[in-house]
Parts: C-alpha cells; structure tokens; sequence
C-alpha cells in the first residue's frame, strides 16, 4: 500500500482514543527504544513474559521498524501495554515467516531450541506478504479490564501503524479463549482464524494454539479516515 497518509484524518482518529484514555485516568505515550520496553514490563507486576519477537536480546527491531505503547494511571502506575513491529515480507509470507521461527528470533539457528515449533494452518497467513503489521503484547491492568481499554489502545495501535507504515496487512495472534469472550471485536480485528500459531518455545516456556486475527491495509485506511471520535466518548 503505497497511496499517502492524510496526517490530519489520522490525527482526529488518534484523538478520539487519546481522549478516551485520559477520561479512565489514563496518560497515554509511545516508545522506540525495545530495551526500555522490556524493562518496563519486566517491572509490571502481574505481566506475563514477553514473548521474544519484542526483546531485543533475540529479535532486534530497528528504530522506525517498531513502537510500543504504555498508559500510566496518575500515580504514574502503568495500567496497559502492547507492542507493534513491522515485518517486511515481500519475499515471503506470514505463514513461513511463523513457522522458520525468524518471527520470534533474528536468527533462530543461534537463539532457538531443537525442539521449537511453530506450525501454521491459517490459509490466510500465507496471503499476508508486503509490509506486515504484527500486534502483540498487549495488557491491561485487572482494575481497568471491562472497561473497553484494550478497544482504546488497539486504537491507538491501528492508527500509529497506519500512519508510519500504510502496511499491507495488520494483524495478531489470539488465544481462543480471547475470542469467546468478544474481545477481538475491541481489538478491532476485522477477521479470524484457527491454527495462527501451534507454538512451542521449551526455554521460554510457551505453548500456544492461537487464532490468526487480521485486517487488510484498505480496511485499515478505511478504518482512519472514516472514524468519528464521538465513538469512544
């Protein structure tokens, strides 16, 4: 997707959620540095791991190629979390990029366990090449869950994506038990499938059977430039 950003429709689209945030308390920022990422979440009480695909330390992310997002109550507790990353795919897809494990480690050969896996059954990840969008890491504070926060900084996500990159797709992996409970409609993910990612990390300690959520590139202009901040007020 290489047609221009309009930097003033996606300014009103971040404002609206910008604006939710700070009515539940909530200061809203955005980081480039990875290191200082995973510092942070590593001080999060309550915060599961992050996965590798966001620790610099096995999958380095150049500056402009990520950004991640932190809300802070106003004692200055962090409340929420996510990160976004870019894959450039045009010589590939999703799907293998999941299943070489290049998706988690910059170079698997050195950082991966004999016994990692990473198997992907989605028929759409193989239809995802270009600039892909990847989503990942989010989390909300216990006190703040219910309270629509994951719509707010997915939000937010859409929208920064949208305007650093116009990225072929935009997309995330979701535990099942996720979508039972509606939650990737607040993602705003417009499609899901089975078999994203049956993943086995032995050294981190992850075993996953998550679902593909995605949207297009058109869906997510379509997204930024027809939203009406009144949405989240």
């Amino acid at each position: 997707m290489n047609r221009l950003v309009n930097p003033l429709q996606v300014s009103r689209f971040l404002q609206g959620y910008d604006e939710a945030a700070i009515q539940k308390g909530i200061k809203i920022s955005i980081g480039f540095d990875f290191h200082r990422y995973v510092s942070i979440t590593r001080a999060t009480p309550n915060k599961k791991p992050t996965y590798p695909n966001f620790r610099p330390d096995r999958s380095p992310i150049k500056l402009g190629e990520g950004y991640w997002i932190v809300g802070v109550d106003k004692n200055g507790d962090v409340a929420l979390l996510e990160a976004v990353r870019l894959y450039n795919l045009s010589g590939s897809n999703f799907a293998e990029h999941l299943e070489s494990l290049k998706a988690f480690y910059a170079d698997p050969t050195v950082h991966a366990h004999p016994q990692d896996r990473c198997i992907c059954l989605a028929p759409s990840a193989k239809k995802m090449s270009g600039k892909v969008a990847y989503v990942g890491d989010l989390w909300v504070r216990e006190d703040l869950r219910g309270q629509n926060v994951p719509k707010i900084v997915s939000g937010i996500a859409r929208g920064v994506s949208f305007a650093m990159w116009t990225p072929d797709f935009l997309c995330g992996l979701t535990a099942r038990r996720r979508l039972e409970k509606g939650l990737v409609a607040q993602y705003g993910q417009m499609h899901c499938e089975p078999g994203g990612s049956i993943l086995q990390l032995v050294e981190e300690n992850i075993l996953d059977d998550d679902w593909l959520t995605w949207l297009t590139g058109e869906e997510l202009r379509s997204l930024a430039n027809g939203h009406d901040s009144r949405e989240m007020t």
